[in-house]
């Protein structure tokens, strides 16, 4: 009988499409505690294999599936090539699960628990109404010159009470939020769209230094620092090594902060 294996949680690597598979990176938390004389693990590294069929039927994308929560039960493999499979132990996966969030749980009890009570509480309201449209005939003659003075206040204030919030979204500038990116990143931008000069075709950057990046990108699934980008050619200004990983890991977009033509 094969072995099988189940884990949740979220991809902590970019999307990596093959031919009739796609690819991505997951870990989880190793044993709590660990025989005398062994150290604890913290994390366990893994790389899941979906066929294309199955994922795309789960509605993810490159995006989604760095957020959403995600179970995978399948079989681990030790055959696949280090290149194609980074993480310490491959999972070939039979069947993939988007798990809902804590949130939308919440919101759907809730909902549930109120739509009983608006049910009673329509004849009370009913009731209500009856009651509120006698009390109007009645003091309808009385009450006509007061709301004649209310909806003239209600004119004048009217102005004041739309510019109000105009001025309020002008003075609050909304950020762009970068999970999951190096502190400092300010855009991620596709790899293909960089240009790099030739000057730094020129160099080879240390290959031990550079090992280092690629081995940090593996264990966090991202890179360690953004890459310096001239905001309108899009030409590359610095962090030659790490684009150079960002290629040999094949990731689809790097973080960059940009450096605006002088």
């Amino acid at each position: 009988m094969p072995h099988k294996i189940t884990l949740t949680g979220s991809a902590t690597g970019p999307l990596r499409e093959h031919d009739r598979y796609v690819a991505f990176d997951m870990r989880e938390k190793g044993s709590p505690s660990a025989p005398k004389g062994l150290k604890k693990s913290t994390f366990i590294s893994y790389t899941v294999f979906v066929a294309k069929k199955a994922f795309n039927k789960t509605g993810l994308t490159k995006k989604s599936i760095m957020h959403e929560k995600i179970l995978i039960q399948g079989e681990p493999t030790l055959d696949i090539p280090i290149d194609e499979c980074p993480g310490e132990v491959g999972v070939i996966c039979f069947q993939i699960t988007v798990l809902p969030n804590k949130n939308d749980k919440e919101k759907n009890e809730s909902d549930a628990k109120k739509e009983p009570k608006k049910e009673d509480s329509a004849p009370f309201q009913e009731q209500k109404n009856t009651e509120s449209a006698k009390q109007r005939e009645e003091q309808a003659p009385v009450s006509k010159p007061i709301v004649n003075e209310q909806k003239k206040e209600t004119e004048i204030v009217q102005p004041e009470v739309k510019e109000t919030p105009v001025q309020e979204t002008k003075a609050m500038p909304q950020k762009k939020s970068m999970p999951n990116q190096p502190k400092g990143t300010q855009d991620l931008l596709n790899f293909e769209d960089i240009i790099v000069p030739e000057e730094f075709l020129k160099t080879r950057p240390n290959p031990e230094k550079t090992q280092k990046v690629i081995d940090f990108v593996k264990r966090t699934g991202r890179l360690d620092e953004p890459l310096t980008i001239e905001k309108d050619s899009k030409v590359l200004k610095d962090g030659y090594r790490r684009y150079i990983v960002a290629k040999t890991v094949k990731m689809d977009k790097v973080p960059v902060v940009y450096e605006y033509q002088k």
